[in-house]
């Protein structure tokens, strides 16, 4: 994966359009304005490291908050409302929690997994990015809270013309494109048990749900938080796999195709979805749906 210059990012970024937790109203890092720097916090409920840096995060709004504009993002994938609500009561958090209901944002920085802080500088443009919560992150805050701007760093963020290489494979032909998370059978287990055993018993059926209906072009397309090709290789070990999977790289085809629950089963034709399934529990409903019977 190549990095892009987060300074060439920078208008797109503060562009895209997110949700403010709440209201629902429509928010831009751009509408932040220009007077101050901003960290971003992307994060998720089910994320362990996550909660832990949530009393850090909020001890830096309460002594930096008048100089820097503290944003708490929310990944959205396997979420809900009172989750969200939860988090924000136990950990008092003042500074506003938007959604990236698209995971465009995600994209856009090059996110690889939760927790992610992204700091800017008064120019958007990205200063430093960290899946830390520590000294360091504490003394680029405390500059930034100064008024230097500091010097712009990469993000592992894929360019335009990659996105479109990876997407155009989509774009054409019948495909049955099975979406999921190496992690989600396991490490969803205590924080969200439902969707961690939603996760498992899709992916022990799925299988025997191509072959009954196999002629389809069926493939499984892994989240890439977290996750690398031996994570994946013990993915495809644990369930003998006969669908073949690769990792989502940058995060392009869960934002594209807009994933937001896992798992999710997508019929795919000339680049469009006609069918989306998210509930496994009865095999033959779902061969049922495909069929169209």
């Amino acid at each position: 994966m190549l990095s892009v210059s987060s300074a060439v990012l920078a208008d797109d970024v503060r562009q895209i359009t997110l949700q403010q937790f709440g209201s629902g109203n429509s928010v831009t890092l751009g509408s932040l304005g220009a007077d101050k720097p901003v960290y971003v916090k992307m994060w998720a409920t089910w994320c362990k490291p996550c909660m832990e840096q949530m009393p850090h995060f909020e001890a830096l709004q309460q002594q930096y908050g008048d100089k820097v504009n503290f944003v708490a993002v929310n990944i959205n994938i396997n979420e809900s409302h009172d989750k969200i609500t939860q988090v924000i009561n136990r950990f008092n958090l003042t500074m506003p929690v938007w959604l990236d209901n698209e995971g465009q944002l995600g994209v856009a920085l090059g996110l690889t997994g939760t927790p992610y802080s992204v700091l800017a500088n008064s120019t958007g443009t990205v200063v430093y990015t960290t899946h830390e919560s520590d000294a360091n992150l504490d003394r680029f805050i405390a500059m930034l809270a100064k008024g230097q701007s500091l010097q712009s760093t990469a993000t592992e963020a894929l360019s335009t013309e990659q996105r479109q290489h990876i997407l155009q494979r989509w774009q054409q032909g019948e495909h049955l494109v099975f979406f999921t998370a190496t992690w989600c059978d396991w490490y969803l287990l205590d924080t969200r048990p439902e969707m961690a055993n939603a996760c498992k018993q899709a992916q022990t059926e799925l299988n025997a749900l191509q072959q009954r209906l196999p002629h389809s072009r069926w493939h499984g397309v892994v989240n890439h938080l977290w996750t690398d090709k031996q994570a994946l290789a013990e993915f495809n070990s644990l369930y003998n796999m006969k669908v073949p999977f690769s990792i989502d790289e940058a995060g392009v085809l869960f934002n594209h195709f807009n994933i937001r629950t896992i798992p999710t089963l997508l019929e795919i034709k000339d680049g469009k979805v006609l069918k989306r399934i998210t509930d496994f529990t009865d095999t033959a409903q779902v061969v049922q749906q495909l069929s169209g019977q």
